[in-house]
């Protein structure tokens, strides 16, 4: 019976990609359980290898977008009657320090068959290379850029701010190389399973200027941010918390969460949430199809909530955001 239920999930996988929905796949083949499940090195609080990757420039150049395209998305407006909503998760690290892996927050949206974009950081998926891996081959999922070592896109100049995109561009390729060979030694052929470039990005901080938003869409890259930033900096299992979040989520928000353990309480926040919104009917998609259900909600601005209130990162994390403190 096992043989029969692995022999079934290698014809789904050569026959199309599994919809989104249905999860599983190709991540049951590849890993065993254990390795799918927690593990110490998830938690590991280190001074990581902040060095540039072997390659620094992405194979795959996209196309620069529409002129119309330009500015950030907040949330999409779908119509009347559809109630969509994109969770989406921060996987950042610094250059100065290594941050963790929340293994029970993806667990918890693959128990539930929950849809997620994740936006990861090029160094924290150095650092964690194999769960980086994982969320690839996860059909629920898609990935994002979220910049090399998180620099601020708000005071950086052109020339750092490319190496924080295109740097992270090609370290997914590299990680996408890796999988599909991984995928031919099982008789596999992933290539449609995996995008073969990151084409949403994540701004750091929410921080962003005109050159930053001229570059990004130069690049190809669609800057994607939220509408509802659901955690806050203390506690996030406090009681309450998850209908607060509920209350502000609307047709067609983008909601903020982080899942690289910073800040706290952020899974318990999520087992929260997501059952009210169901209730409210409610129903989950990655950002990618978020973008095809309405229309895009654009802003030249960038910020949290409200304008200016992530004016304080400037000071706080060194000269161009990454934590070095370096003039």
């Amino acid at each position: 019976m096992r043989f029969l239920s692995g022999f079934c999930l290698v014809c789904l996988l050569l026959a199309s990609a599994a919809p989104a929905e249905a999860g599983g796949g190709l991540p049951e083949i590849l890993w065993t359980p254990a390795e799918l499940a927690g593990h110490p090195e998830d938690h590991a609080r280190t001074r990581s290898n902040d060095a540039p990757p072997a390659r620094m420039e992405p194979r795959v150049q996209l196309p620069p977008l529409p002129y119309a395209e330009s500015g950030n998305i907040r949330r999409v407006t779908p119509p009347r009657g559809d109630k969509p909503v994109a969770l989406t998760f921060d996987l950042c690290e610094l250059a100065a320090r290594s941050s963790g892996y929340d293994d029970t927050i993806v667990a918890y949206l693959r128990a539930h068959a929950i849809p997620a974009t994740f936006f990861a950081g090029g160094k924290w998926l150095r650092s964690h290379r194999e769960r980086g891996l994982q969320l690839m081959a996860d059909p629920l999922f898609e990935l994002g850029n979220h910049a090399w070592t998180h620099g601020n896109f708000g005071i950086m100049d052109v020339r750092s701010m490319r190496e924080q995109i295109l740097w992270t561009q090609a370290y997914y390729e590299d990680m996408r190389e890796e999988l599909l060979a991984r995928a031919r030694s099982r008789g596999l052929d992933a290539q449609a399973l995996v995008a073969p470039a990151l084409r949403l990005f994540r701004l750091p901080y929410g921080r962003c200027s005109p050159s930053a938003l001229r570059l990004l869409h130069s690049l190809g890259l669609r800057v994607i941010q939220w509408d509802v930033s659901a955690e806050s900096a203390g506690d996030n299992s406090r009681p309450g918390m998850a209908q607060r979040v509920a209350d502000r989520v609307r047709p067609g928000s983008i909601l903020l969460f982080h899942a690289n353990e910073v800040p706290k309480g952020s899974a318990a926040l999520l087992a929260g949430v997501v059952p009210l919104l169901q209730e409210r009917g409610f129903r989950f998609v990655k950002v990618g199809e978020l973008l095809a259900l309405g229309q895009a909600q654009r802003s030249q601005e960038c910020y949290f909530e409200r304008p200016g209130d992530n004016l304080r990162y400037d000071t706080m994390f060194g000269a161009d955001g990454t934590g070095r403190r370096t003039p």
